[in-house]
């Protein structure tokens, strides 16, 4: 099979990574620092369980790449609207594109917080999509070398629920590459149980500069997140996903990581754009569109939405 990072950042070209040295036919798409040190010098991994280097095929550009077997989307949700309509000559009957991103994903429902007029649904074909979710620790340490602090898993699963072939031969690529990678037939529920702590955890990280455990630890903090993630379940609910999980065993098992920064903290501090909307502000949106009162992730949303515009225009 012929695979497609697009988008070789902390979480793609990890994954890439781990299927160059398994010996798949992957090419890592990525742009600016991080590829030219790629091209020169090839992608090194730094991990807990042993360091590595692969030299991949890596691009720059998406216009001369040929069609794919499986395309990984290894963006942020908020740069799918700028890369969709570059993938669309890429993209055959038989192509499976599989997203790497926090939050709701585009093709679970029309969202205009997560996909702007439609601009990604009109380039990909839901039809072609395999929904995943991936709990993986990862950072770029510098240009061509990315660090791999914690987690190896990718759950996998169609988004109608039902199973296919095409989930398990990626699953199988995927564990071959030394990832654990289990197949659902609820990738809806399990979106929801992420969502669960990461719209309560992640802006609040970003307004506190706390990590998981000093947030759980906090009783008044810890009161602002049971709330929001109330909240959440509230709209999970009304969609008809009974969560199986407890707000209490989301909260300790957020615990339970430690020292960990969110991925909005790191790219915070990192000077990078939040990804706000697909993680909060779309639960928002689901909320208004549901009837749901939902004050408390509002009031944090509001205030990070600030903090996010002004670091920007920093």
């Amino acid at each position: 099979m012929r695979f497609l990072i697009a988008g070789a950042g902390a979480i793609g070209g990890y994954i890439g990574a781990l299927m160059a040295r398994a010996g798949e036919d992957v090419i890592l798409y990525a742009r600016g620092a991080h590829l030219h040190a790629m091209q020169e010098r090839g992608l090194r991994i730094l991990s807990e369980s042993g360091d590595f280097e692969v030299h991949p095929k890596t691009i720059g550009s998406l216009s001369d790449a040929g069609a794919f077997d499986v395309i990984f989307l290894g963006v942020k949700a908020h740069g799918l609207t700028q890369l969709a309509p570059q993938l669309k000559p890429l993209i055959g009957p038989e192509t499976t594109v599989v997203g790497t991103q926090n939050g709701i994903p585009w093709w679970y429902t029309h969202l205009e917080r997560v996909d702007p007029g439609g601009v990604i649904a009109a380039s990909i074909d839901p039809a072609r999509v395999v929904g995943s979710l991936v709990y993986l620790g990862t950072e770029i340490a510098e240009p061509g070398v990315i660090r791999h602090t914690e987690g190896n898993r990718i759950s996998l699963g169609e988004p109608d629920g039902t199973r296919s072939d095409r989930c398990r031969t990626i699953a199988e690529a995927l564990i071959g590459a030394g990832l654990r990678c289990p197949v659902t037939t609820r990738i809806r529920h399990e979106i929801w149980v992420k969502l669960l702590g990461n719209v309560a955890f992640n802006p609040i990280s970003a307004l506190t500069r706390a990590t998981l455990v000093t947030m759980a630890r906090d009783p008044d903090v810890a009161g602002v997140v049971r709330g929001i993630m109330t909240e959440v379940e509230a709209v999970a609910n009304k969609l008809g996903v009974e969560l199986p999980i407890s707000l209490d065993q989301r909260i300790a098992g957020a615990e339970k990581v430690g020292e960990h920064k969110t991925s909005m903290l790191q790219d915070l501090e990192a000077g990078r754009p939040l990804e706000l909307e697909p993680v909060v502000g779309a639960v928002v949106e689901l909320g208004e569109q549901l009837g749901i009162e939902m004050p408390h992730t509002r009031t944090v949303y509001a205030c990070t939405k600030l903090l996010g515009a002004r670091a920007e225009a920093r």
